[in-house]
């Protein structure tokens, strides 16, 4: 039976009637629909249809030559669109939805704005700037081009026959898409759509210059998607400047080419001076906008009483008083050790360090506003060596994401050597790696470092710095991705953690010189809540893997070959203990900091413990009794002392080389711990370790303005000999603190 027919459609209008014609709104969303089960001579007859569901269904594309003439209002989210030049018919249409299609690109929805001459609201925004510039100036700008390439190049048939015709047509449009440039190169997919069109209707114009030419516009071709990030240009030439998202090309390509990148020295950097940021009243508000779409995950609840991120419930307890509690014996809830704890004979040398504000930047800012105060940081990360050109520059060099743009930061000097623009994108993680890039002729393979991002999208993009290369990109799940994490002994080998509850294990392969790439998918660990970091033992990084979850701390086997099954589930999940004062009111399972501060010694965060655990892997993992056991308790060595709070995902990191622990609170400090020799049983005291020092807020301020007060420091980094501190936060500033050399 058809799916659409007369009696549906007359159950699913509105007003009620028996006659199809009269029928003004019809939702057929949620049906499980296909382009091949909306017929077009039945539908056809709706001819005073105005508003149209169609969400939650499986189309493709939409049946061609459909005419509706007073249709207004169409919503299309959450199908499988791919091609959108079936809605060209739907002229009349004014607002459309196309929210959660995956396969919508950015080129997609400018060719949308092209073929809909009254389209004004798309996904629920006024999009009339942006679609006036496509249809008009943009548009002057390609018919320009390809009126000089014609007459530099081309010239009727004399005479002029259909064969000859045909052939000229077929070269001068190839051409004009080939030759043809302008724009951004992550439009070009839409640049040569345009081209196309516009080239057979001027040549169509010089043979029959009194007929109004036929829309001859070609269908989108997957060759031509281009997923490089977009270059920022001014307001008054951008075809950049939309809320519309970009999402990914239909199949991965392998020639992808470079990318422009904006360089941008601080344009709108804060500076410690007087002269920096604005007081608005967006520094006491939420700072992620709460008007996202509920499909789009946040990074909270943690639980059902924990707040969203987005809507942060300032600390109501006084830290200064919490260095004073917690102090009770702690030594009936721990696991027991009777051995002296190791000493951290790498760091056992170095003293601490002492660190100053260097810089305040806003360089992920909403259209390089100063003014914004909403866009969240979530990560930042040093390469782990030094860049492959042998400059000694890799130390100084910083990546950092949030909002829609990830950014590369020189930390001495403030300047942002790189900056990669998705727009409606929201990196929430990155992560940096060396792969082989092979160079031909017979030529050795040479290392090349690579940064990896990913956040709302699913997508994870692939970045050549030095090259100034945003490469490729591939799908690593429907939902967003949480975490990124490479394998530092196999730096091809790719963790990528989601909303999903997965996470999976890619290997990336290298490149070639010409960006040529292949994913392949080698492993899936099934999660039982959100992953918020990743770790991979230094020691035994390709066995095992530790993730930090919404719902506690798992521990996974890794090693490939040695399980048939490219799905696992957890080994083991690591308990601490903090988990035997939970109650209705206070539920520690969230880990939302972890990193290992030695090969053996790891750091953690239980959310609003106020204490930061360090623990052995090695004796943890041993005390496991057998394989059936799924529990096991750290081996808890210190515990730190540090803030009282209730706001969650204020990340913790930890810098090997100098022995130190640094995680900042939700008043813009940053809590330093130097840890070079935990003594026996220094944890049994039931007296939680001060930190070495705690950085204060350095509140930048602009000329005649109150200073900013501090926000949540959601992220920090280290370079490998701690020369450089960066912290995000949660309010659009990354602040780069430089280590002073003693005198």
């Amino acid at each position: 039976m058809e799916k659409i027919n007369e009696k549906v459609l007359l159950e699913k209008g509105s007003p009620k009637t028996n006659k199809l014609e009269q029928i003004k709104t019809l939702n057929l969303s949620r049906l499980a629909l296909k382009h091949q089960d909306l017929p077009v001579r039945l539908l056809s007859r709706l001819q005073s249809l105005e508003r149209w569901d169609l969400s939650g269904n499986r189309l493709q594309e939409l049946p061609k030559n459909l005419e509706l003439p007073a249709l207004r209002y169409l919503d299309l989210s959450d199908n499988q669109m791919e091609d959108v030049t079936t809605l060209e018919s739907l002229s009349g249409l004014e607002e459309l939805k196309m929210e959660d299609n995956l396969y919508i690109t950015v080129s997609d929805n400018y060719k949308l704005m092209v073929l809909l001459p009254n389209l004004r609201i798309y996904n629920g925004k006024d999009v009339s700037t942006t679609a006036n510039h496509l249809r008009f100036v943009y548009s002057e700008n390609l018919r320009t081009r390809i009126t000089a390439l014609w007459e530099k190049s081309f010239q009727l048939p004399d005479p002029i026959t259909a064969e000859k015709m045909s052939t000229l047509e077929t070269k001068f449009v190839q051409t004009a898409r080939q030759q043809v440039k302008f724009g951004p190169s992550s439009v070009s997919d839409f640049t040569k759509w345009r081209v196309e069109s516009m080239a057979k209707e001027y040549l169509f114009s010089l043979t029959e210059p009194k007929q109004k030419p036929e829309s001859r516009e070609s269908t989108d071709t997957t060759e031509n998607c281009d997923v490089s990030p977009t270059t920022k240009r001014k307001e008054t030439a951008s075809v950049m400047d939309t809320n519309t998202r970009l999402t990914p090309c239909k199949k991965l390509r392998t020639d992808l080419p470079a990318s422009s990148v904006e360089d941008s020295p601080r344009k709108s950097s804060l500076r410690l001076k007087p002269q920096t940021l604005i007081q608005t009243n967006t520094n006491r508000m939420s700072p992620r906008k709460t008007g996202q779409p509920p499909s789009t995950p946040t990074r909270g609840p943690v639980r059902a009483e924990t707040p969203r991120r987005a809507s942060k419930v300032r600390q109501t307890k006084d830290d200064e008083a919490q260095m004073k509690q917690e102090k009770n014996s702690k030594a009936t809830d721990l696991q027991r050790d009777a051995d002296m704890l190791p000493k951290i004979k790498s760091c056992s040398k170095t003293q601490p360090v002492h660190l100053k504000p260097l810089h305040v930047l806003q360089c992920h800012s909403k259209r390089d506003s100063s003014e914004d105060f909403s866009t969240q940081l979530w990560a930042c990360a040093f390469p782990s060596l030094p860049d492959s050109t042998g400059a000694g520059g890799g130390c100084r060099l910083v990546a950092t994401c949030g909002g829609d743009s990830v950014c590369v930061i020189d930390c001495e000097t403030g300047m942002v050597m790189k900056k990669y623009k998705v727009p409606g994108e929201e990196f929430f993680s990155l992560a940096w790696s060396t792969v082989l890039m092979s160079r031909g002729g017979g030529a050795p393979a040479q290392h090349c470092t690579i940064l990896a991002a990913g956040g709302k999208r699913g997508l994870v993009k692939l970045i050549h710095p030095r090259n100034n290369v945003a490469y490729g990109e591939f799908r690593a799940s429907r939902k967003s991705l949480s975490v990124l994490r490479f394998n530092h002994n196999q730096g091809n080998f790719l963790f990528t953690g989601s909303y999903d509850n997965k996470i999976v294990m890619w290997d990336i392969g290298g490149v070639d010189s010409q960006y040529n790439f292949k994913v392949v998918q080698l492993l899936v660990l099934e999660i039982s809540a959100t992953p918020l970091h990743i770790c991979l033992p230094p020691t035994s990084p390709s066995s095992h893997l530790l993730t930090a979850c919404e719902d506690g701390l798992h521990c996974y086997n890794t090693q490939l070959g040695t399980n048939n099954t490219t799905k696992r589930s957890k080994e083991m999940e690591i308990t601490f203990p903090i988990y035997k004062k939970e109650d209705k009111d206070h539920d520690y399972h969230t880990i939302d900091g972890l990193s290992f501060l030695t090969d053996d010694i790891v750091a953690s965060k239980n959310y609003m413990h106020g204490s930061i655990y360090l623990w052995s892997w090695s004796r943890t993992k041993a005390q496991r009794p057998d394989k059936k056991s799924k529990s096991v308790c750290a081996v808890v060595l210190a515990e730190l002392q540090w803030a009282n709070t209730e706001i969650p995902y204020l990340a913790l990191n930890t810098c090997p080389g100098q022995a130190y622990i640094v995680c900042g609170d939700d008043k813009g400090r940053l809590w330093t711990y130097h840890v070079t020799n935990l003594e026996k049983n220094c944890f049994q005291t039931g007296k939680p370790i001060q930190p070495t020092k705690v950085l204060e807020w350095p509140a930048p301020v602009r000329q005649g303005l109150s200073q900013v007060e501090g926000p949540s420091i959601n992220s920090v980094a280290m370079d490998p000999e701690l020369h450089f501190l960066v912290a995000l936060s949660d309010k659009n500033m990354v602040i780069v603190w430089k280590r002073e050399e003693s005198s």
